[in-house]
Order: structure tokens, then C-alpha cells, then sequence
């Protein structure tokens, strides 16, 4: 799934989108409530995660905002403020759940597992294509031609980021700290050896490419 976080503690954001990741999910990392607002009203995602106290605009607002303007993605809030009037303010705002502070990380990703078992939720995309190469989101599957292409757990992940953005550029800056949770460069060849496994995968047992090289910029799957 696509995931959408906006929280602006230092601790908090990075450790839940490191462990989103690492069940396999896309997550985007926002801090700030009013640059979120804009991330999630001009990308497409399955679940938003929302802290309630943030910079320049409070997840309320957020929600709130969002609802009005039809959008009804799934969202959880996430807050320090645990009283039975703060929850309803939550879910009265627009929220689908509501999880207080601190918080075991396998609750939240239960939580974000429970909305998308929730009737409606099939409307979301599954499946993600380029040419002739498709992506499983639900039964995490990859095949090209109607062969299946078999990936390791990381391979999957930096597939499925490219696949959806097909045709823009992914900087390698970008690829570091979307799939690998890495916010700095640390002289690693990571990207590039992942590239070369995909590719050898994903397009050499076949007529054409779909992974592309953008000379001096970063990677794009053809769009």
C-alpha cells in the first residue's frame, strides 16, 4: 500500500515509516500539517496517518479539509491527547481510527491492516502496470509476459516505488530515503546493486527494457 505520514517528531515519523517499509508498504514522510494537506490532495494514497499537534496546520484541520473536499482516503490520527473528548473531536473531524501515544508499532500496523479490510477498500489500486510487466500489491506477485518473476523482499518494494511514479525520474537521494529509510548519503552502491538485480530480472530474459537510465539524474520506469 501507499502510505502517507505526517508527523513532525524526530523520533516518531522515522520509526513508523521505517517499520511500514519493512512490511513492505510506500510511505511518504511529511512534518509539517500544511505541506501535508497538499501531499495528500495531489498523490493518491491507501491510508493517511495523521498527528494531531503539527507546525502550520493541526491534523483536525487536515482532516477536516480533506473530508470537505470529498476526499475520503482512509486515515488514522495519532496524539498524546488520550481524553474521551479529544477521541471524539478525532473521529468527528473525519478520522477513522484513533491511536494515543505512546504505541506499540504492531498495533498501528494492525489498525492499518483492519481499514483496509474494510468494505470499499477493493476500490483502492492492487495492481500496478508498465508494458507487460504487472505488479500484485494484495498477493505481492510480479510477472511480466504472464511469466512470474520472483523478488526479494527489497527488490518488491523498490519496484513498486518506481512503478508508481512510471515515467518520473527517481533520484538516487530519493530511492535511498523512500526505500531504504537512509536520509543521508552514505557512499553506498545500495541503489545501483538493486537496480542491476531488478533489471536482470525484470528485463534482460526480455525483448525490451522498462527500467531506464537517466544519464546524470537517477532511474525511471518508461512510462
Amino acid at each position: 500500500m501507499k502510505i502517507l505520514v505526517v508527523e513532525d517528531d524526530s523520533t516518531t515519523g522515522p520509526y513508523v515509516a521505517k517499520g511500514l517499509r519493512e512490511e513492505g508498504h510506500t510511505v511518504d514522510l511529511i512534518a509539517n500539517g500544511r505541506e501535508g494537506l497538499l501531499q495528500a490532495t495531489t498523490c493518491n494514497y491507501d491510508i493517511l496517518i495523521l498527528d494531531r499537534m503539527l507546525p502550520d496546520l493541526d491534523g483536525l484541520t487536515l482532516i477536516k479539509t480533506l473530508r470537505g473536499a470529498g476526499n475520503r482516503t482512509p486515515a488514522i490520527m495519532l496524539t498524546a491527547l488520550s481524553g474521551v473528548e479529544d477521541r471524539i473531536d478525532g473521529l468527528e473531524a473525519g478520522a477513522d481510527d484513533y491511536l494515543v501515544k505512546p504505541f506499540a508499532f504492531g498495533e498501528l500496523s494492525a489498525r492499518v491492516a483492519a481499514l483496509a479490510r474494510r468494505p470499499g477498500y477493493q476500490t483502492q489500486e492492487t495492481c500496478l502496470q508498465a508494458g507487460d510487466l504487472e505488479m500484485d500489491l494484495v498477493h505481492h506477485r510480479v510477472q511480466r509476459g504472464g511469466q512470474e518473476i520472483p523478488l526479494l523482499p527489497r527488490e518488491f518494494t523498490l519496484l513498486e516505488h518506481l512503478l508508481r511514479r512510471k515515467g518520473r525520474v527517481q533520484t538516487r537521494t530519493m530511492l535511498l530515503e523512500a526505500v531504504w529509510d537512509i536520509t543521508f548519503d552514505p557512499q553506498t552502491n545500495v541503489v545501483e546493486t538493486h537496480i542491476s538485480r531488478l533489471r536482470a530480472k525484470v528485463d534482460k530474459p526480455f525483448e525490451s527494457d522498462l527500467i531506464e537510465t537517466v544519464r546524470g539524474a537517477g532511474y525511471r520506469i518508461a512510462g
